[in-house]
């Protein structure tokens, strides 16, 4: 089932960049088995009780993919998903960053950089508790120049959080275009090992992947989980794939039929 739920969210995420404000489109496609994943396999979750407290914590620190948080929040449930065609309109609840009014969204995101602060907050609050919840933080790529990203990982490490996992969506583009010509990231696995954190590379496309290591949280007693998962821009629509221009897009008329034709199918229309 886990293609249908990626088929549908990209479905609805187009759905969404069809509207007169348009939307963060290429960061959002990027992260759908990300999301998937998380959701359908992973978190420990319950859609008719949101805010649960014994509920998995997650974040999505990458707040400009709102609509990929959305479509997949539908996917699970939370939701209908006829809720998401007043995405954009004047006082809906479906904001282009994370709107907590939304069930299921946790905290309001997108100045970015606060995210990973924040996981490490809901980790030490959970330890304090005395809960055994997790939190996952996701990240974007072009979001680790921000420095809060690398306090909030060293204070994670420092603090032995090992129920924190943080994932990073390294589709190597921003807004301005490559992150490392930006600002280089690389040797990022290095980075993080640095700061105390179990590192796992993986195919941010490969669910089997994803599954396989997110089942294992925590990895290393004592210490924090990052997983650098390796993505496309625009994943799902051939023509716009690791371009930044996809990052932020409104579809119109035939566009909009393009990308649809081709997220349902899978193929090039």
């Amino acid at each position: 089932m886990t293609d249908d739920h990626t088929r549908k969210a990209r479905e609805l995420i187009v759905r969404m960049c069809a509207n007169p404000e348009g939307g963060h489109l290429g960061g959002s496609m990027s992260m759908v088995e990300i999301l998937v994943t998380l959701y359908h396999h992973v978190l420990r979750i319950d859609p008719h009780r949101p805010q649960a407290p014994d509920r998995d914590i997650l974040l999505l620190s990458k707040g400009h993919g709102a609509i990929g948080l959305y479509a997949v929040l539908a996917g699970r449930g939370f939701f209908p998903e006829e809720s998401l065609a007043s995405y954009g309109a004047p006082d809906s609840v479906f904001t282009a960053h994370p709107n907590p009014a939304v069930p299921g969204v946790e905290m309001p995101t997108g100045s970015l950089g606060h995210g990973l602060p924040l996981g490490v907050g809901f980790a030490l609050a959970a330890r304090l508790d005395g809960s055994d919840r997790r939190c996952f933080v996701v990240l974007g790529d072009g979001e680790l120049q921000e420095g809060s990203v690398w306090e909030a990982a060293m204070a994670a490490g420092a603090q032995r959080l090992d129920r924190l996992v943080a994932i990073v969506d390294r589709n190597g583009l921003q807004i301005t275009g490559d992150t490392e010509e930006t600002v280089a990231l690389e040797p990022l696995a290095d980075r993080w090992r640095g700061f105390g954190w179990t590192v796992i590379e993986v195919d941010g496309h490969d669910t089997g992947q994803l599954r396989a290591a997110l089942d294992r949280v925590p990895h290393t007693p004592g210490r924090p989980t990052v997983l650098l998962a390796r993505t496309v821009k625009g994943k799902g629509l051939p023509y716009v794939e690791d371009q930044a221009r996809s990052h932020y897009v409104r579809l119109t008329g035939r566009g909009y039929q393009r990308a649809r034709a081709a997220v349902l199918r899978g193929e090039r229309p």
